[in-house]
C-alpha cells in the first residue's frame, strides 16, 4: 500500500499522459496487487454477506481514467483507486459498500448514494414508518464510533409532504443514506487491513439490509 500511495502522490503532481505512459508498467503492477487485495477483502466480506460470495474484484473496480468531456478539470487521471462492492459489482443502485484509496483522501462508505426521486421518497417513508428500528441500527455505539455522521448533501428545509418541525427532521433532510469512515494511510500499513475493513463494513450490514428491504418491498 505504501507503493500505491507513493504512485498516487506522484500522479497528483504529474497528472498528464506523458508521465503516466512512462510509469504504465508500475501502474499495471500496482493495479494487479490492488485487485488481489480487493478480492481478499470481498472474500472476507462474504462471511457476513453471502450475496458477495461469487463477486469478482475486477467487476468492482473503477477505471483510473477520468471522463473529462463535461468537466472544467481536464486532468486525465483519477488520483485514487476505488471500488464499489455489491452482488452486481460496481453497477448497483441499491445499498452497497465502497472503498476509496486516494492521494488526498482515504475512506470507506456504505449505504445508498444518489437515489432516484421515487426511491428516495420510498426510503424516507420506510425510515419514518420504522424510525425506532432504523435509529436502533444507525445509532448503535459501535457504528457511531467509526461512522459518526451521514455522507452527502442535506436539504435546508423539510422535503415535500413533511413538516419542518417533524421530530425526525434530521433523517428526512438527507438526500442519500450513506455512512463514511475516514481512514489514514497508517491504517493500511497493517498486514491485516482487509480483515479490519471487513469488520467495519460488517457493522453497517444491518443498515444496508434495512435500506435494501425498503427498496424491494
Amino acid at each position: 500500500m505504501k507503493e500505491l500511495y507513493n504512485f498516487l502522490d506522484q500522479l497528483a503532481e504529474n497528472n498528464n499522459r506523458e508521465w503516466f505512459a512512462a510509469h504504465k508498467a508500475e501502474y499495471d503492477t500496482l493495479r494487479a496487487k490492488w485487485i488481489a487485495d480487493l478480492q481478499r477483502l470481498i472474500d472476507l466480506m462474504a462471511r457476513f454477506d453471502p450475496s458477495l460470495a461469487h463477486v469478482n474484484a475486477k467487476d468492482c473496480l473503477y477505471r483510473i481514467y477520468r471522463d473529462t468531456r463535461f468537466s472544467n478539470d481536464k486532468t486525465p487521471y483519477k488520483t485514487y483507486f476505488s471500488a464499489l462492492i455489491s452482488p452486481t459489482g460496481r453497477h448497483c443502485d441499491r445499498a452497497c459498500y465502497y472503498i476509496h484509496i486516494g492521494a488526498h483522501e482515504t475512506a470507506i462508505y456504505s449505504g445508498v448514494w444518489c437515489p432516484e426521486p421515487k426511491m428516495l421518497k420510498k426510503l424516507r417513508k420506510a425510515i419514518i414508518d420504522n424510525v425506532d428500528e432504523f435509529r436502533g441500527i444507525v445509532e448503535d455505539p459501535q457504528i457511531l464510533r467509526h461512522f459518526p455522521g451521514w455522507y452527502g448533501r442535506q436539504l435546508k428545509t423539510a422535503p415535500k409532504g413533511y413538516d419542518r418541525d417533524h421530530p425526525d427532521i434530521d433523517l428526512l433532510r438527507l438526500t442519500e443514506y450513506g455512512k463514511e469512515c475516514r481512514l489514514d494511510r497508517e491504517f493500511f500499513d497493517q498486514p491485516d487491513w482487509q480483515e479490519k475493513v471487513a469488520d467495519l463494513f460488517a457493522l453497517l450490514k444491518p443498515m444496508n439490509d434495512f435500506l435494501n428491504y425498503s427498496i424491494d418491498e
